[in-house]
């Protein structure tokens, strides 16, 4: 098993990362650069990677896809790397309750080598609203605009005393804009 790439413990704070520098592997809606700068204020470098052993699925009235143990199935993603721990922390803040920080074993794309990476796994491993295969590009075309617009909603949370769970801001979020008669505009600055 390879080490982490050179830039996990490179320094991105100023203070430097080498312990407590994380590896994540991202296979959703963290893919898109965008998602990852509005969360961590950041985006860390990255690599192609694929997840052995692993299936991406949809999830019936949710935009996100969810990752669960599936025999001869792969996940293709990336792994972003020297993600910081209260980078992580936010991350798992993010993930909320639906997912499980789990350490899986990754090979890199463009090298073949593997390493471990922390990754989100649905938590309900016997969930009937899971089918199908979630698609990056689909996702991107259709719904990463208002997700942008959602994630910002809920980083804007945090920041309050009495916060909402981003579960809770999504339901929220999706309610708002599928509403008849609403006027919810969802263009975001960034």
């Amino acid at each position: 098993m390879a080490p982490p790439p050179a830039a996990a413990a490179a320094a991105v704070d100023g203070v430097g990362v080498g312990v407590g520098a994380h590896s994540v592997f991202v296979y959703g809606s963290l893919m898109q650069d965008e998602v990852v700068r509005t969360i961590i204020k950041r985006v860390p470098p990255s690599s192609p990677a694929l997840l052995p052993n692993y299936h991406r699925f949809n999830i019936k009235g949710r935009i996100y896809p969810a990752i669960l143990p599936v025999q001869s199935k792969k996940v293709a993603g990336k792994v972003i790397t020297g993600v910081t721990d209260a980078e992580l922390q936010i991350l798992d803040e993010f993930e909320d309750v639906e997912y499980v920080r789990t350490r899986v074993e990754i090979s890199l794309t463009d090298t073949s080598e593997t390493m471990l990476a922390d990754t989100y796994v649905w938590a309900d491993a016997e969930d009937p609203n899971l089918y199908g295969e979630w698609d990056f590009e689909e996702w991107k075309r259709l719904h990463m605009k208002d997700f942008l617009a959602m994630t910002h909603g809920f980083m804007d949370g945090l920041e309050q005393p009495e916060s909402k769970s981003r579960v809770e801001t999504y339901q929220s979020f999706m309610q708002e804009i599928q509403q008849p008669g609403t006027t919810t505009t969802t263009q975001v600055e960034i």
